[in-house]
């Protein structure tokens, strides 16, 4: 028995999810075939979804058809709806195109051909709505071929014969006869031949042939050695968050733990309905409970990184919230939203207050509005929204990040690249381990992709760069939790600021055809919109095809049906984000100041005589510890005019003992370190520690609690009295007990830390906001956590986070330096009670 994963794709209309019902019909899933018009799909059973008549939100079946277990995957056919289409294309096998006979190939149809490309899917063409349309099959073939690719094939009496022609190895079997089915399997899988199936789903016509082509020209991927798989959609179920991954490798079972997060359930799901399953083998698709840490795009094992979405939202709106509800529980709850679809692509502002979605379109706009009105109750409005830019830089560049106020230590060192156009972020670690322990290592790429980061013109995304790990620096006795986060983020930023950087707009392609006498003025009206076009003829009709930015097009629609009267056609698509040709002006009307930018500083700490000062980003270099990797970026020598003796005897000596640290001139940076140290002042240091998040996060106290929690909870204080007796911090632990009734809630000094207990109806989360608010004005306030919203929150206060994987490291690192320190105090000690013992 083979597995193979499929997913449905189409253009809105073009008979996807009936085919999806016939498809089901035949496998015997279902009974009885619905109907989008009907309201009785068995896949669209979202109320939104049929009170539209579209897909919007993907689902799995799997059932057993002949030979093979087919996983289909359901996936949107609207525009505004591509970002949830696009995640599907990295767990397929194979991908099945359908195409409306009636409407023929349209833009958002090559938008899904050029994907399909890109993720290399091996792709079976289904022609739909043959019964409502004058074309022929060979007129629908021949212009398939045309738009899409010449080896579109379809299943006729010439089959057997196109094939032949597209190697001399089939060739020779084909005229000896030899050609046998895995032949077929193997070209198609190699993306060298697309199969074409014409029908009518709704008349069942040519379906049933289709499935049996499915069976017998498809094959199962080859497994991965170990256990492995990618994580693709997530999803919220009966308040429970459900984690959807495809298992490329091994066998996954219930009680596994992929990457500190357990599996509690496996669920194989048949559209709303699903079956609980032990354990999950190589090709299945299965939706996970407790893995709700792990993010959409997740790999494990030896499974490759997935790439970034290519399809991107490039609109902006602020999101208006009513003034009756509790803002900050009602922002918490729609943030938790962006986990389940990550091209909402939500931002909270907390100076301004402002929060924001970038979106593809108007429908995902109701649908956004209508999910929160159903789950949480309350009604949101939107701005008149504004257009996306993205930025990205022009050459490569070093970036520099050093954090060392005073008992903290690290610098890492970033290479910036420019991408060509549509690449996305790409990240690499080329840090050698003798230079960087290896869990820095990764912490540093962690805190790469874990955030958005902006860019310097207009504080917007950046796009299209490689972003290197070269070196970095820590500290065996002063490095904390967060302290490498801090230098990654102001390593890029000063990087961005060295770099030249580029504006970036949205641009659509688009197709308009026209009559010959009014081309002109729609070719005035492209030229004032700075778009690149061609232009071809046919008989008394203009064709215009290019490309143009979104901002001048997204509004044009009416303006061209009043010059064409109606009978022009204008098609556009999303083609990407190109150089924006009035970047000057943009810049200047967002008016963003990267220095001033108090979340992503440019700049980085040091220390000096027991205080930390800041340097500008420019000045970094003459105070970094470690010497550029690139060598474009390796700074001039300060003082001119060396005797080449002098060189040869400088060289030997940053060889031998590190780069020379010098000041450009007398008058550099102590004008900064005096104001500096005059404005600020090294505030004490205090931990905020969620108690039970750190229990069942760690593998000793989660399996201690799972036998007895109370004895757990009593570890973890013994933990904590230890590293405050080293680190000398105010440590407070929080413990929840709001569930108890009539509880007032109490505070302990246990040793050396406060063991807090909250009372009734408050979590440890309620109370760690309001002490991070307290606390934040005179002391640097920390807090241990791995609960995401809890993180987004204690940021927004003023305090660092520290998750509870790195706060774990840190108590280990923490405790050996204890028993070095009192190992080597006690080294020349001499026990003279034994020497006295000796003599006697």
């Amino acid at each position: 028995m083979k597995k193979v994963t499929f997913a449905i794709l189409a253009h809105v209309d073009a008979g996807k999810t009936t085919l999806s019902e016939a498809m089901l019909f035949h496998a015997g899933v279902i009974k009885k075939m619905g109907r989008v018009d009907k309201e009785d799909s068995f896949l669209d059973y979202d109320i939104q979804e049929r009170k539209r008549g579209i897909t919007i939100f993907s689902k799995e079946i799997s059932f057993m058809y002949r030979e093979s277990q087919m996983t289909f995957l359901d996936t949107p056919g609207h525009n505004d709806f591509s970002c949830e289409m696009e995640r599907t294309l990295q767990v397929l096998d194979y991908a099945i195109l359908v195409i409306s006979a009636k409407d023929g190939i349209q833009a958002h149809t090559k938008t899904i051909w050029k994907l399909l490309q890109t993720y290399q899917i091996p792709t079976f063409i289904f022609v739909n709505k043959m019964d409502s349309t004058y074309s022929t099959k060979e007129q629908l073939l021949q212009n398939i071929q045309k738009e899409l690719n010449e080896n579109c094939f379809a299943i006729d009496e010439n089959f057997y014969e196109n094939i032949s022609l597209l190697n001399d190895e089939l060739l020779e079997k084909y005229l000896n006869q030899q050609m046998k089915q895995e032949d077929i399997q193997k070209v198609i899988s190699l993306r060298q031949m697309f199969p074409v199936f014409f029908g009518s789903a709704l008349k069942d016509e040519g379906v049933e042939e289709f499935m049996e082509a499915l069976d017998l020209y498809t094959c199962q991927k080859e497994a991965l050695d170990i256990l492995s798989g990618i994580v693709f959609k997530k999803t919220f179920h009966k308040q429970k968050h459900l984690t959807h991954l495809k298992v490329t490798g091994g066998t996954l079972h219930v009680k596994d733990v992929i990457s500190e997060s357990k599996v509690d359930e496996l669920r194989i799901y048949t559209g709303q309905g699903y079956q609980s399953v032990q354990s999950a083998s190589t090709g299945d698709i299965v939706a996970c409970l407790g893995l709700d840490e792990l993010p959409i795009g997740f790999t494990f094992g030896n499974q490759k990184q997935t790439q970034q979405n290519i399809l991107k939202p490039f609109m902006s709106y602020q999101i208006l919230l009513p003034d009756d509800i509790e803002k900050s529980k009602a922002i918490e709850q729609i943030l938790s939203i962006g986990k389940e679809d990550p091209s909402l692509q939500f931002e909270y502002n907390q100076q301004l207050g402002i929060l924001s979605v970038k979106i593809m379109g108007e429908i995902q706009l109701d649908t956004l509005q209508n999910l929160i009105l159903e789950r949480y109750g309350f009604l949101i409005h939107y701005d008149e929204g504004r257009i996306t830019y993205l930025e990205t830089i022009l050459d490569k560049v070093e970036g520099v990040g050093h954090f060392e106020p005073l008992r903290h230590y690290a610098e890492v060192h970033i290479l910036l690249e420019p991408l060509e156009r549509g690449k996305g972020l790409v990240f690499e670690n080329q840090c050698q381990r003798n230079t960087l322990p290896l869990n820095f290592q990764n912490l540093v790429l962690t805190h790469m992709q874990e955030i958005q980061h902006l860019g310097v013109l207009t504080g917007s995304p950046i796009t299209d760069m490689k972003l290197t790990l070269v070196t970095g620096k820590s500290h065996l006795k002063h490095t904390e939790g967060g302290d490498f986060r801090e230098a990654t983020y102001r390593a890029i930023r000063q990087g961005l600021k060295k770099a030249k950087s580029l504006l970036l707009e949205p641009y659509y392609e688009f197709e308009m055809i026209v009559e010959n006498h009014i081309s002109s003025k729609i070719i005035y009206d492209l030229d004032t919109f700075h778009s690149d076009y061609q232009i071809s003829y046919e008989q008394d009709l203009t064709i215009i095809k290019g490309k143009a930015p979104v901002r001048y097009l997204m509004t044009y629609q009416k303006d061209f049906l009043s010059l064409t009267k109606g009978n022009g056609k204008l098609f556009y698509q999303m083609a990407g984000y190109f150089e924006c040709h009035d970047q000057e002006k943009i810049i200047q009307e967002i008016g963003y100041n990267s220095e001033e930018d108090a979340l992503f500083p440019t700049g980085s700490i040091f220390c000096k005589q027991g205080a930390g000062f800041y340097v500008p980003y420019d000045e970094v270099e003459n105070y970094m510890h470690l010497p550029y990797v690139y060598q474009k970026n390796k700074p001039r020598p300060v003082t001119k005019n060396y005797k080449v003796d002098d060189k040869e005897l400088e060289e030997i000596f940053i060889r031998t003992y590190g780069p020379i640290k010098r000041r450009l001139s007398k008058e550099m940076n102590r004008k900064i370190e005096k104001q500096v140290e005059e404005k600020k002042t090294i505030l004490p240091e205090c931990l905020l520690v969620d108690g039970y998040n750190i229990i069942f996060s760690w593998d000793e106290l989660n399996e201690l609690a799972k036998t007895n929690l109370d004895h757990a909870r009593h570890r973890l204080i013994d933990i904590l009295n230890n590293y405050q007796g080293y680190r000398k911090c105010l440590l407070i632990v929080v413990f929840d007990a709001y569930k108890i009734k009539k509880n007032i809630g109490s505070i302990e000094k246990n040793d050396n830390i406060y063991v807090v207990y909250t009372k009734e109806a408050q979590t440890a989360d309620n109370y760690i906001e309001k002490v991070t608010h307290d606390l934040s004005q005179k002391y640097r306030v920390y807090v241990a956590t791995s609960d995401a919203l809890e993180q987004i929150i204690v940021s927004s206060r003023g305090a660092m986070r520290i998750s509870a994987r790195e706060f774990e490291l840190l108590v280990k690192e923490t405790h050996l330096h204890e028993i070095e320190e009192f190992q080597r105090k006690n080294k020349q000690m001499k026990n003279y009670l034994l020497e006295d013992l000796k003599k006697n």
